[in-house]
């Protein structure tokens, strides 16, 4: 099997660069976009949308990635991802995965021992699984030397009673796995509920509502400007029917609210928008298109 050249962008004097651990495909819309998905948007819109979103079943294609941003003076990561190895038994088509998610982040130009920071827009499952790796029975930090900075509401809720991190919900098992061990190395930094800014270049900001304390952040270098999305769309049809929640989204209502907010943001600007879960190359511009949004891949 031939490995694919990571694709590298440049935001002014900073570099992005796209590690896919997983691409998924076969996933009903109906599924995906509970109580919202109208085959008729597909079969009206079919010629007009780009290509890439659905296999040849008309089931949606998604991605589950990392973003790798150089600076000058550091290597950062956004997300990290599902992680293997994980404990995952709700969510088993993600529990105990072997990928060479580490091979690929080497061939991005980063090994573990490199990275500054893990900037990290929530802690949801797929998010934040290789912030740690399993090591003769124990969690330990993949990235040693970093410091990994996420919002504070998040992990006041995930380490709580009242979330997802119980035995009857989907995050089961995450927060003790991928979170908590960084916690304990004390490696971590958290994000008020205001969100603010971060290394001169980065802006954490609130888009609550597909969880509880999840940011956007946003990329700024040398007059260009880019935004990592989070989980505020999982797929592109989002962005030609922003009223279209995930099965995902926890607070429905907000997410809507945030959803809208980022596009009406990024439609008005030259903003590239990193997405986490967009398939092919997970970057494109928004515009605007008549009363709503289109989106194209870059």
């Amino acid at each position: 099997m031939t490995t694919e050249i990571p694709k590298v962008y440049q935001v002014g004097d900073v570099t992005v660069t796209r590690v896919t651990e997983m691409m998924l495909g076969g996933i009903p819309p109906k599924v995906y976009f509970p109580g919202s998905w109208d085959r008729m948007f597909l079969e009206e819109n079919r010629d007009s949308l780009p290509s890439g979103l659905i296999d040849g079943n008309s089931q949606l294609i998604v991605s589950i990635g990392t973003w790798v941003v150089k600076t000058t003076n550091h290597t950062i990561l956004i997300d990290t991802a599902t992680g293997n190895d994980k404990n995952l038994p709700l969510n088993p088509d993600l529990a105990n995965l072997q990928l060479p998610y580490l091979k690929r982040l080497k061939e991005a130009g980063v090994t573990p021992e490199e990275v500054d920071y893990v900037l990290l827009t929530h802690l949801h499952v797929d998010h934040v699984g290789w912030n740690t790796k399993l090591v003769d029975g124990k969690w330990v930090p993949t990235f040693p030397n970093a410091k990994y900075v996420f919002p504070l509401a998040e992990q006041e809720y995930y380490s709580s009673e009242a979330s997802h991190n119980k035995a009857n919900e989907v995050n089961f098992n995450v927060y003790e796995e991928s979170v908590l061990p960084v916690v304990e190395a004390g490696l971590t930094q958290t994000i008020g509920p205001e969100g603010g800014h971060f290394l001169e270049i980065f802006k954490f900001i609130p888009t609550p509502g597909h969880s509880i304390g999840q940011m956007s952040i946003s990329l700024k270098s040398d007059g260009e400007e880019a935004l990592f999305g989070a989980d505020v769309m999982h797929h592109p049809f989002q962005v030609f029917n922003p009223d279209w929640n995930s099965m995902y989204c926890e607070f429905t209502d907000q997410a809507r609210i945030s959803r809208l907010r980022v596009l009406e943001y990024i439609a008005d600007r030259p903003v590239i928008y990193f997405s986490t879960h967009f398939p092919e190359s997970a970057a494109g511009y928004v515009t605007r298109n008549g009363d709503g949004y289109k989106w194209d891949f870059i």
